[in-house]
């Protein structure tokens, strides 16, 4: 028992340090293996970094080298702005003096347009005026009046409302002159003509008067007796010829209406009178038509024409005051 003891305690011990020198190089051999692959880690992590130092050094070469040309691309875009903007100025000022031409275009063409429109209404009214002053048209001069006062009416100036006022006054007074007076002796010559066709050819009696003598109540039965004038003794054709120089007369007297001949009228007028004298014995439709034939010979044929020429010297103060505006 006691040999045996001692020789079981030195083999457990080398067993021992066996399994110990065992676990060691294990262990050493686990380190080795382990150091061994950080290092080829380590190796690989270098090159990847390496590479990828490399590819971002190259990137870096390729965005400094983008850099470069968007640099480039900038300098010429902001060369082609300045060209642009140059270009844009010379544009704008270009823009300012079509627009500037333009407008005195339309500034000239408004004024030309203004003084055609003043022209024609001017001539208008020196037309209206000489056809009422020369010869008695007031129908015409009312017509030359309107058609100015319809110019006028199409220019929207304020400056024309005292020329616009004047001209409704002056049109009022031609209103009120009504026919004039030559229409109206033309209608009085168509009423005397109308009347020597109802003229009679014998002697009207009053139906009361002083008792006739005994001798004229005893042959009335037998002889109608009525004063004979120079009427009497004239036969059909002489009085025909007589009638158509009455007439002719009248158309005279027409025309000298027309004319505004005053003297020629009259001359008419007496003819007529003295015709109808020698034509017609005395009666109240005689002595009527007689009337009136001295009413024509008094009648003016001119109208008493309203003063004019306000409107017409208004519009030319107008006219030349605009074309004087700049």
């Amino acid at each position: 028992m006691n040999e045996t003891t001692p020789t079981r305690v030195p083999r457990a011990r080398t067993l021992a340090g066996l399994g110990l020198a065992l676990v060691v190089a294990l262990g050493g051999a686990w380190a080795w293996q382990a150091w061994h692959a950080r290092q080829d880690r380590a190796r690989e992590a270098a090159a990847e970094d390496q590479r990828q130092l490399e590819v971002l050094l190259q990137r870096m070469e390729t965005v400094r080298g983008d850099i470069n040309a968007q640099g480039r691309l900038i300098k010429d875009a902001a060369a082609g702005q300045r060209l642009l903007r140059d270009e844009l100025l010379g544009l704008g000022q270009r823009n300012a003096l079509l627009e500037e031409t333009v407008a005195r275009l339309a500034a000239s063409t408004a004024q030309g347009h203004r003084t055609a429109r003043l022209d024609e209404a001017e001539l208008l009214l020196v037309l209206g005026a000489q056809r009422l002053r020369l010869a008695g048209d007031v129908d015409g001069a009312r017509r030359a009046y309107a058609l100015a006062a319809g110019l006028l009416d199409g220019l929207e100036d304020p400056g024309l409302l005292n020329l616009r006022h004047t001209l409704a006054s002056e049109r009022r007074a031609l209103e009120e002159l009504g026919a004039g007076p030559r229409a109206a002796a033309l209608a009085r010559l168509q009423a005397v003509d109308e009347a020597l066709a109802r003229l009679p050819r014998e002697t009207l009696l009053p139906a009361s008067g002083p008792r006739p003598p005994w001798w004229q109540r005893a042959l009335a039965p037998l002889v109608q007796i009525r004063p004979a004038g120079s009427q009497a003794l004239l036969g059909e054709a002489e009085r025909a010829l007589a009638v158509d120089a009455l007439q002719l007369e009248l158309t005279l007297a027409r025309a000298a209406v027309e004319r505004g001949d005053v003297d020629a009228l009259r001359t008419a007028l007496n003819r007529i009178d003295t015709g109808v004298q020698r034509l017609w014995p005395d009666s109240p439709p005689l002595r009527q038509l007689r009337d009136e034939l001295e009413t024509l010979r008094s009648m003016p044929l001119q109208p008493q024409a309203p003063a004019l020429d306000a409107t017409l010297l208004q519009l030319r103060a107008a006219r030349d005051g605009g074309s004087h505006r700049p």
